[in-house]
């Protein structure tokens, strides 16, 4: 069966049967490159589709009024991208490509069908929103209340679970794919403090650098210091139907 990386996601969460598999393969029928550092949306643009995110990686933000940018979330394969499109008729944030990317676009009519004809999928994609929320919660509570060493170490660690359920071969080491400027802009931090904060974590021995790749060194450690929560883990779905 051709796959589908919205079905991969998915499927982490809960089984899905052959007919589920087969909807969500359709949907991801057309695609759509973009070149590293492409707008694949741009605020206030007219929304009319979402998009699974097929390969790459992206990242959506807002712009405020001074001109700085706030990171929202980074996206990796198999999100769903512009989930706001079956709510507002203009985007409320930008998505740009941080990667070459591929981009499965859906229109919204055909993503409001699926969500009417298959319940069970409705309900899996409520839960991985509300699993987006949550982790978008936390993050927003850690740069309003946490200090600015256990910000940059709960995004290491988010981006590091996030790849690794992608590739369970991951393990302390990763590639982080990441700028300064984009971790502050995440973090609510500017690049040079980003830069001493993973000099700090470095001397505490609780990270290593090399290139582009870090290692948690001590992760038990260094997950105290972030006060984090892989919301990924945990998640009970045994309210759902079984699969037919």
């Amino acid at each position: 069966m051709p796959e589908s990386c919205l079905a991969d996601l998915l499927g982490d969460l809960a089984p899905l049967s052959a007919e589920e598999r087969a909807v969500l393969v359709r949907l991801e029928e057309r695609e759509k490159s973009f070149r590293r550092g492409a707008a694949i949306l741009r605020e206030n643009d007219r929304l009319t589709e979402v998009f699974v995110l097929r390969r790459g990686t992206a990242m959506s933000y807002v712009l405020l009024d001074d001109g700085s940018r706030q990171i929202m979330a980074f996206h990796y394969s198999g999100d769903l991208l512009a989930m706001s499109a079956l709510v507002y008729r203009h985007s409320s944030q930008s998505i740009v490509a941080l990667t070459d990317c591929m981009v499965s676009p859906i229109e919204r009519g055909a993503m409001a069908q699926v969500l009417l004809d298959q319940p069970r999928l409705a309900a899996l994609i409520l839960a991985l929103t509300q699993i987006e929320r949550v982790a978008l919660t936390d993050r927003l509570a850690g740069v309003g209340r946490t200090s600015a060493r256990s910000r940059v170490a709960a995004l290491l660690l988010m981006v590091r679970d996030r790849l690794r359920a992608l590739d369970p071969s991951i393990g302390q080491t990763f590639t982080l794919g990441l700028t300064q400027e984009e971790i502050g802009d995440a973090t609510g931090l500017t690049a040079v403090h980003v830069n001493r904060m993973l000099r700090q974590l470095e001397a505490s021995e609780l990270i290593a650098r090399e290139g582009g790749r870090v290692t948690l060194v001590k992760e038990p450690a260094l997950i105290v210091e972030a006060n984090y929560v892989n919301r990924y883990d945990g998640i009970d779905l045994g309210w759902l139907p079984p699969v037919d």
